[in-house]
């Protein structure tokens, strides 16, 4: 394939759906323009995953996010590209329940001209983990050959979403085989730095470097990554994750949290890839007191963030998927205060270009 895996800062978008489970079409498309943010915020725009939670929606209505998705950055890229500006990548999940839901799902990301696709193998109910290799060659490969369209495959890995009976994190083995596919371009890795690890020295096998990106999942252990280390101890310790890593570092960063901050988030990633420690530090402590105020109740609060900066209403910040951990009247009441103060401090941590723009985003 011609296309390499794009650096960056991957947000993976909250669904906005009303209280029967539709998705709500223009606040939707507000969250999409908004983790934008006119070419300051995310590299690329991930659709219907786990932060989008695709596992609390009926498969037509993951469809109507997919469809929603690739249009909203296919005209925001209208307008950058027009001022000469990079434009984003739309990359969409397409995991459904079953082998046949997530099928109809990437015949519907090719049609609609998606750059980039992620699937979960362990999270489909029907495919056991023994045949998941023969799933992508045949299967999914029965729908991406007779396109002649370049569609890059992510891999997504996440023991949170997995499937009763299968395993916690894909095969080693199962990442060397299916880096054989010319199609497969990298993985998207919610796991501890030796799993990451062992899936570079997989795909190494068949890839050169550069054409199979590592992401990290677990967004705040990007600040631990990349903060360069001093004295004789902190260089053994760097030296021991080049190892583990095979000499290739991750290349990018996939944030929920950045739903609320893109700007912030962006920098903090162009700050980890520079090895600015200062900004590192800041940003990490800045992350780090957000992670503190939603308790471990994460997509509730960004949706409420959301509706607090005037991005969706109020109804639809109230709600979540059935299953998705959802905030009392007490909660949200004390998040609002906790985030009042917390956007304070983060306006005062950053530079104006780096401040995330609210409500006031839009696209000519």
């Amino acid at each position: 394939m011609r296309y390499t895996p794009r650096r960056g800062l991957s947000i993976p978008t909250v669904t906005i759906f009303d209280d029967a489970g539709k998705v709500i079409e223009d606040e939707q498309r507000r969250v999409i323009r908004h983790v934008a943010q006119d070419g300051f915020g995310a590299d690329m725009i991930f659709g219907a995953g786990t932060t989008g939670e695709w596992n609390r929606l009926e498969n037509f209505e993951r469809q109507r996010t997919i469809e929603i998705t690739i249009d909203e950055v296919r005209q925001i890229n209208r307008s950058l590209t027009g001022r000469g500006l990079s434009s984003i990548e739309a990359w969409v999940g397409i995991n459904g329940s079953t082998s046949r839901e997530t099928l109809e799902n990437l015949e519907l990301a090719l049609s609609e001209g998606a750059d980039a696709v992620v699937i979960a193998p362990l999270a489909i109910g029907d495919l056991e983990d023994a045949d998941i290799v023969r799933f992508f060659q045949r299967d999914i490969a029965g729908v991406l050959e007779p396109s002649q369209r370049e569609l890059p495959v992510f891999l997504y890995d996440n023991a949170d979403i997995a499937a009763p009976g299968h395993g916690h994190h894909i095969r080693t083995r199962t990442v060397k085989d299916l880096s054989r596919l010319e199609w497969v371009s990298g993985i998207k890795v919610s796991a501890p730095r030796g799993v990451l690890g062992n899936y570079t020295k997989a795909a190494l096998h068949f890839k050169k470097p550069g054409e199979f990106g590592i992401y990290i999942g677990n967004a705040m252990l990007v600040f631990d990554w990349f903060m360069p280390r001093k004295g004789f101890a902190g260089r053994i310790r760097e030296g021991w994750r080049d190892y583990l890593l095979h000499d290739t570092l991750p290349i990018g960063v996939v944030s929920g949290p950045a739903n609320v901050q893109p700007r912030e988030w962006q920098k903090a990633w162009r700050s980890c890839w520079s090895g600015d420690t200062e900004l590192i530090t800041t940003y990490r402590e800045l992350f780090t007191e957000f992670e503190h105020i939603c308790q471990r109740k994460t997509i509730a609060c960004i949706k409420h963030a959301l509706a607090i900066d005037g991005v969706i209403s109020s109804a639809s910040g109230t709600l979540v998927g059935n299953g998705t951990r959802a905030l009392s009247l007490d909660e949200a009441s004390r998040f609002r205060d906790a985030y009042e103060a917390f956007t304070e401090r983060a306006r005062r941590a950053s530079l104006p270009l780096w401040q995330t723009v609210g409500n006031r985003v839009s696209v000519n």
